[in-house]
């Protein structure tokens, strides 16, 4: 984990951690929204540019919270009751390097990417007995 903290995140333009990944990067507990600032704090200290610490794990909505070093951006969504939520992170941080490729500034491409991943989950196909896919071929506008 040092590795991670003291080579890894000083290279990185953007970190994607859910709430436990947040907590074993920083050491710090998790449980509401306060403490994800405290976590992005954190991160964005050892050297990540930008942090988007994912708020799923968490009760009620499902809110995610961007910090750039400067700015705050919350991306609350409904949560939504389903297993099938295989591969939500690597789907949500695809989007998002997608709608940075597609020229839009940071915090609009979270926000696309956020409703895009929401739309998948909501959307999902079932697969399976277990934590099934999302919806790779969902849209938004």
């Amino acid at each position: 984990m040092a590795a991670i903290r003291e080579r890894l995140l000083p290279r990185a333009f953007l970190i994607t951690p859910n709430v436990p990944e947040a907590e074993a990067l920083t050491g710090l507990t998790i449980r509401t929204l306060e403490d994800m600032r405290g976590a992005a704090r954190r991160l964005w200290e050892l050297g990540a540019r930008a942090v988007l610490i994912k708020g799923g794990h968490l009760e009620g909505d499902a809110t995610d919270l961007l910090f750039d070093g400067t700015r705050w951006h919350e991306f609350p969504a409904p949560r939504v009751a389903t297993p099938h939520t295989h591969g939500t992170g690597c789907t949500y941080s695809a989007a998002i390097t997608a709608a940075l490729a597609r020229g839009l500034a940071l915090a609009d491409a979270v926000a696309l990417a956020k409703r895009f991943i929401h739309e998948a989950i909501r959307t999902n196909p079932g697969l399976g007995k277990g934590s099934g896919p999302v919806n790779h071929h969902a849209t938004v506008e």
